[in-house]
């Protein structure tokens, strides 16, 4: 054997199997072939078992490192075996091309051989391992953030993002799916549809599907396979019992980007900064469920962040209004209350609601500012006590972030006492809920307020959860029907529209159910209301929302006069 030969043979083999992160076994042959010549070796194979059970069934694999003739002997071997990790047995095994060019030296070095075989091996194990732990979501087993970021890094290298589309989606209302047939079964459905979503995706196209969070997912997947995905996304039905095929119905909320072609370096981050905002986009904005990735986008989101930083200081300031919308008595025209509304008056100009109480509410923003409001009215009722003006309920909107504050019966009582105002005085408006989670927070609320002789009304009645069951459940004492129950000019008595609006008036009624209408604009509409009995009418047909100061105005006359 010549040393010099041996020599540069195993500084080869070093070389190529230090580049190895992962077993690669084109990578391996080429790196053992200069030794097994050198060492007269006709046949080297390696076998992989997972446990020894798996070695004694022979269920393991196979895999030949070198093979230089068909007719080596096969009387002769040297073998190897190691464990690696707690269970998984690897083996080697060597045949000369002829047993007499075998010598006891020649041996040893091919023990020395599988002793580095082995010892690459077990590295590649643990990288094996720790990318699974870096990179790899083992419950759903699919791979995480990270990998995400790093899969980007590499198709940007390529320059071949410009076919891409870049997805995030959430699922929607999955807390319902589990409560209905339980967590093991909602991870299992989880599981199924993700699947679905894979089978779509190419491994050959470098397509990929990563986990974000608990149920938040990115996936990266070819323009022209977009539209199947998402469809999957709108909603699939998914077995969770084989034996009776029992399914539920599971949807996504999803954020798009469609990657230009524009020859533009688009770096991962960018990227995954567009979906965000377009999937919370489609999350917090209620009218789609997929949303397309715009500058229309990038615009509002600019001005999220716009208000947010404005409001501590704008709440410091008192830039926030309280404005009253009277409500008028339809059987004497009497301003019987009002709701109170907010403007929002910033650097001389009045910033519109719809601007900015959809921002707040995707956080507990909100929360603040209905205090703030609700303080402010109970300051605005104790100064009219006091000047012996004639008062009216007037009703102040609370957003659902409130249902899971456990304290919020003291929060409100702690304003309205400190302000001295009766609770007779004090209507608090609660929106429809939309699962059956917040109507259990939702009848907690308003049981606690019924017990302190505070007002409750159900706002937007209708449109919500379950709209039987909300008043059926809670004791309100007002309904508010949404106007979008309320007839138009079109509308002649037979009509779907009209007919529903009577049996939601007399309904409330025979409940005893003070009953309010809203959106009230036109004399045809008033005269339906007159007709059924309604209790109270709201809208610009009487009054839009009204400052402190005209609101004063409209109390001292008291009566509604067109």
């Amino acid at each position: 054997m010549n040393q010099m030969d041996y020599g540069k043979a195993l500084e080869k083999f070093l070389l190529t199997m230090d580049h190895l992160v992962q077993v690669d076994i084109p990578q391996m042959r080429k790196a053992v072939s200069g030794l097994c010549q050198i060492l007269h070796i006709g046949h080297m194979q390696m076998e992989y078992y997972e446990n020894a059970r798996c070695r004694h069934l022979h269920i393991g694999q196979e895999m030949v490192l070198y093979h230089a003739d068909d007719y080596y002997d096969r009387t002769c071997s040297v073998e190897k075996e190691n464990v690696i990790g707690d269970t998984a047995i690897i083996i080697y095994m060597a045949f000369p091309t002829k047993a007499d060019l075998w010598n006891e030296e020649i041996k040893e070095r091919i023990n020395l051989l599988f002793r580095m075989l082995y010892v690459f091996m077990s590295r590649m194990k643990l990288l094996e391992i720790a990318d699974q732990t870096t990179y790899y979501d083992s419950s759903l087993q699919v791979h995480n953030l990270k990998y995400y970021r790093k899969h980007l890094d590499v198709i940007q290298e390529k320059q071949k993002l410009h076919g891409y589309a870049a997805v995030f989606f959430n699922f929607k209302h999955f807390s319902v799916i589990n409560q209905q047939i339980g967590r093991q079964k909602g991870s299992f459905v989880m599981k199924r549809f993700l699947d679905q979503l894979i089978s779509i995706l190419s491994h050959e196209d470098e397509e990929i599907l990563c986990r974000v969070g608990v149920d938040g997912f990115t996936a990266l997947i070819r323009q022209e396979k977009l539209q199947s995905f998402l469809d999957v996304l709108r909603g699939t039905g998914i077995i969770y019992d084989d034996d009776t095929n029992e399914r539920v119905l599971v949807t996504a909320t999803a954020g798009v980007y469609v990657i230009p072609d524009d020859g533009t370096i688009h770096e991962p981050d960018d990227i995954m900064d567009k979906i965000t905002i377009a999937s919370h986009a489609a999350r917090n904005g209620g009218l789609q469920d997929i949303v397309m990735f715009s500058e229309e986008i990038m615009r509002k989101k600019a001005q999220k962040i716009r208000i947010e930083t404005l409001f501590p200081d704008a709440i410091e300031k008192e830039e926030f209004l309280v404005y009253y919308q009277p409500k008028i008595a339809m059987n004497t025209y009497k301003i019987a209350g009002a709701e109170a509304l907010c403007r929002w008056k910033h650097e001389g100009k009045l910033i519109s609601p719809a601007d900015f109480i959809p921002v707040l509410e995707q956080s507990m923003d909100i929360c603040t500012l209905d205090f703030y409001m609700l303080d402010h009215v109970c300051k605005n009722i104790r100064r009219w006590l006091d000047m012996g003006k004639q008062v009216v309920k007037i009703s102040v909107n609370l957003s659902r972030r409130h249902m899971t504050d456990m304290n919020l019966l003291e929060h409100i009582l702690e304003i309205i006492d400190r302000n001295h105002v009766p609770h007779e005085y004090i209507e608090i408006e609660l929106t429809e809920t939309t699962t059956d989670v917040e109507f259990k927070d939702l009848k907690r609320v308003v049981s606690g307020l019924q017990q302190t002789g505070i007002s409750t009304s159900v706002d937007d009645f209708g449109i919500g959860y379950s709209s039987l069951n909300l008043i059926k459940e809670i004791p309100w004492n007002v309904l508010k029907v949404d106007k979008n129950f309320l007839p138009e000019e079109q509308d002649d008595y037979k009509s779907q529209r009209a007919v529903m609006f009577r049996h939601v008036i007399a309904m409330a009624q025979e409940m005893g159910l003070e009953c309010i209408a809203e959106g009230v604009e036109t004399s045809k509409q008033v005269d339906l209301l007159r007709e059924n009995c309604c209790d109270l009418a709201q809208g610009f047909f009487f009054d839009k929302p009204l400052s402190v100061s005209d609101f004063e105005e409209k109390l001292t006359d008291y009566y509604y006069r067109k």
